[in-house]
């Protein structure tokens, strides 16, 4: 009886993963939009930050659902909106965090599947099937200048995204997200992980332009706009970026 109970628990595992499987290559198809939910988190557990996020309605997102839509057409995507977001409640509870960079295989394996035991206890209905989901941590400016790495991941298609809780910084969160939705949908990073530099070429919005710098815009991927061989700084907002052709290929929107 036991060895039936073990079989039957394993089967149903590996049905899971390879459901799980297909349905992230069906997504990758597009042959429907997918959609996002947005679930806010008060990172510092302050009331501004509370405040702040009280403020967020789900038109304040719209431009980062614009932005794909413009990018989708520039590859002739057979979708008008390939993603919908969607505004979510609160979640108390903050995701757990990323283990350090030289953190051991075993460490990531076991925190990527906190996550998403977290993921799976942490999202609160919206009505509608959803495909991806993005934790926004949100952090009051008063008390952090700078933000640690957001991270996201394919496997359950989640993510944990850092961010700052103030008007004024909207506009570079909506980089942010964009980055880390592009990350649950195969995209890799197009920076140097050592230096954040942008990588030339799958790095730069225009490889090819001549002269080289300064560069227009920022690839996605890599965040930051190349002004010489040695100079960048980060996108302010999704206007200044692209997905460039690499990012397409790797999302399924290109061949």
């Amino acid at each position: 009886m036991l060895k039936t109970i073990r079989i039957i628990f394993w089967v149903a595992v590996v049905f899971t993963a390879l459901m799980q499987v297909w349905e992230e290559y069906q997504g990758l198809q597009w042959r429907k939009p997918l959609r996002v939910a947005l679930y806010p988190v008060n990172a510092d557990g302050s009331a501004e930050v509370e405040a702040y996020m009280a403020s967020l309605q789900e038109k304040d997102f719209e431009v980062i659902a614009q932005y794909f839509s413009r990018e989708a057409l520039r590859y002739q995507l057979p979708l008008h909106s390939p993603i919908i977001f969607l505004l979510g409640p609160g979640i108390k509870e903050v995701p757990p965090a990323p283990p350090a960079i030289n953190a051991s295989p075993i460490d990531i394996i076991l925190w990527s599947l906190k996550f998403r035991w977290f993921a799976w206890q942490h999202q609160p209905a919206l009505g509608v099937p959803i495909d991806i989901k993005l934790y926004l941590l949100y952090h009051d400016v008063k008390t952090h200048t700078r933000l640690l790495h957001s991270t996201a991941l394919q496997k359950g298609r989640i993510g944990r995204v850092n961010l700052f809780a103030a008007p004024d910084q909207h506009a570079g969160n909506t980089v942010v997200i964009a980055h880390e939705l592009l990350h649950t949908l195969s995209a890799s990073d197009k920076y140097d992980l050592n230096t954040n530099a942008p990588l030339r070429p799958q790095g730069y919005a225009e490889p090819y332009m001549q002269p080289l710098y300064p560069q227009r815009k920022a690839e996605i991927m890599a965040g930051k706009i190349p002004l010489s061989p040695n100079r960048a700084r980060m996108a302010r907002n999704l206007d200044e970026t692209i997905i460039g052709r690499p990012t397409s290929r790797e999302i399924g929107w290109a061949k």
